[in-house]
Order: structure tokens, then sequence, then C-alpha cells
């Protein structure tokens, strides 16, 4: 499809079908792309799981997708990415209530903080980024496979052409921390995972379908949070100017990873974000980077499993 046809189809939130019956679960539901994703989801029937660490920032969030759709299903589960012990429990709490996922939506991250660790001992931007969700997918994992149409969206950034893939030797960065380096890192992991979830997905004969998204340059609290936890680094602060003054909105930033989660035209191993780069409206974009890319899926693959200990195997259908 070229730009012109793109622009005249222009996808929006109107587009988005009839969501009853089905569950979804958004990770950092509590603000920004996040927020959004959870309110249009819900205005269309869905069920909301929101998943999320700040409960206090979550009830004014409820609150405020209540403001719009008074009739929301809702529900409110604890979920600190930064910690497995968090994430297993967070899961065991979802699957408990729902046998049946339609959705879930990889969203929560941080970018370009000063260099910290979690409880686990992980560097915390590859922490919250990606192995939180590793985790969380592969725990979710059996609820996707018995839902026919199933979609796991993980959202990446332009930022990930700036990332190394993860070094086996030295995944958190030990000597070698440098923000950005580190931000590059966990969102090229997070495009190496969604794109290497829809390769074991499709070998096994699944019925979910893995997609990646990116929100282009969006004025939300991500920005914000970045020059508050890198002690108002210089190019956090440029950044977080850029987007105040160029920046999408939120509800035009979430619109790639909504489009990528219920697009009835959309594919598994698709990759949407903003038609100009980092601005504009949503449509499906190039997977780029390919070269070397099965090896680095391979030794993502290898990493995460090590560190979080949790195994992400997709059984052959009919074995879920």
């Amino acid at each position: 499809m070229n730009i012109h046809s793109e622009v005249k189809m222009a996808w929006t939130s109107r587009n988005i079908p009839d969501q009853k019956g089905r569950t979804a679960v958004v990770t950092g539901a509590n603000g920004g792309l996040g927020l959004v994703t959870a309110r249009e989801l819900a205005a269309k029937g869905a069920h909301v799981v929101l998943a999320v660490r700040n409960q206090s920032k979550a009830a004014r969030a409820i609150e405020e997708i209540r403001t719009t759709s008074p009739d929301a299903s809702l529900e409110l589960v604890a979920l600190d990415l930064s910690s497995q012990q968090s994430v297993r429990e967070a899961s065991a709490k979802i699957l408990a209530a729902h046998p049946h996922i339609d959705l879930l939506f990889n969203n929560a991250g941080v970018m370009a903080i000063s260099e910290s660790r979690t409880v686990d001992g992980f560097e915390m931007q590859l922490a919250v980024d990606h192995l939180g969700h590793w985790t969380l997918t592969a725990l979710l994992l059996p609820a996707l496979l018995r839902t026919p149409g199933s979609r796991v969206v993980t959202v990446t950034s332009t930022a990930h052409h700036i990332g190394r893939p993860v070094d086996a030797a030295n995944p958190h960065l030990r000597g070698r921390y440098g923000p950005w380096r580190a931000y590059g890192q966990a969102k090229l992991a997070n495009f190496h995972f969604g794109l290497g979830l829809q390769q074991r997905l499709h070998g096994a004969g699944a019925d979910t379908g893995s997609l990646i998204a990116h929100p282009g340059l969006s004025d939300t609290n991500l920005q914000t949070v970045s020059v508050e936890s890198s002690s108002g680094g210089a190019s956090q602060r440029f950044f977080h100017s850029l987007a105040k003054l160029t920046g999408m909105t939120a509800d035009d930033g979430a619109l790639p990873q909504l489009r990528a989660g219920t697009d009835p035209l959309a594919k598994g191993g698709e990759f949407y974000g903003p038609l100009f780069v980092n601005s504009g409206r949503p449509v499906r974009k190039p997977v780029l980077r390919r070269l070397g890319m099965d090896q680095a899926i391979a030794k993502l693959w290898e990493v995460s499993e090590r560190e979080t200990g949790i195994a992400l195997d997709v059984p052959s259908a009919g074995r879920t």
C-alpha cells in the first residue's frame, strides 16, 4: 500500500472493531499510551485488565476512563515489571480469573534513566522493558493459545535502530552502561522478541499472532520520567522539549499498537508505526535490520531464559 492510499484510508480509533466478549491485558495502563489503549478498548466493549505498578495512579486512570465510558469493564492488577516475583504473582492472578485472553499489550517501559539495578540484580531498562514482559508473556501464553485469534503486541521504539543485540556475557552492561545504550538495547530486545515470538507461534501452528508497534515521538510521561530519573540529563531534556513542541498526543501515539492489536487485516509478524517515521497515521512498516536477526533472536531467547529462569516455549497446536 503506498503513502497516498494510506493517507486516504487513515486508520483511527473509530476503526477499532467491536471488542465485546474479549479480554485485554495492558501493562502500564495508568498513563500515556497504555491509558489510551485501555480507554479505547474499554470503549469498544472489551474487559480490560490494567496491569500496573502505581496503584493510586491506576485508580485515577480508571476514573478517567469511566468519564467517557461509564460502563467500562475494568480490572486492576498490581504488576511491577522490575520484579520477577511481582510478574509471577500478577500472572497467576490474571490466569486464575481469565482462562482465555484475547489481547496482551506489552506496553510499559522506562527510557534513558540513570543506571540502577532491580531487586533481581538486572539492569533496570532491560528488566522493565523486556525481561518483565518476557516472563509475563510466557506465563500468560496458555490463555492466549487457547483463544482463537489472540494477539500479543510488543511496543518498541525508533530507538531500536541505535540498539545493539543483547550480549550474553554482559546483558546488564556492567562497566559499559549509558542511558541511551541501555535503552537502545532494551528496545531492540522488544523488536526481536516480537518477531521471535511470531516465528515460534507460526512454527507451532498456533492461532495466536505476535506483532510489534512503535509510537513515534509522542508527548507522554515517558519523557518526564526520563528527565527526572536521569537527574535532568541534557539529552533527556532535549527530547522532553522536542516531544512538547513537535510530538504527537498520547491519543495519536497509541494508534499503532491499537491497530496492531485490533485491525482484522493485521497479521502476526507485522510492524506498525507512524506514517512519517515519528509522526502521522498508523501504518504497516517494513521490518528492517534483518541481517543477523535470527542469530540475535536466538541469543535473546538464551539470555532471557537464563536470567528469568523461565522458558518461553510454544507447544504445537493441540497441546496447549
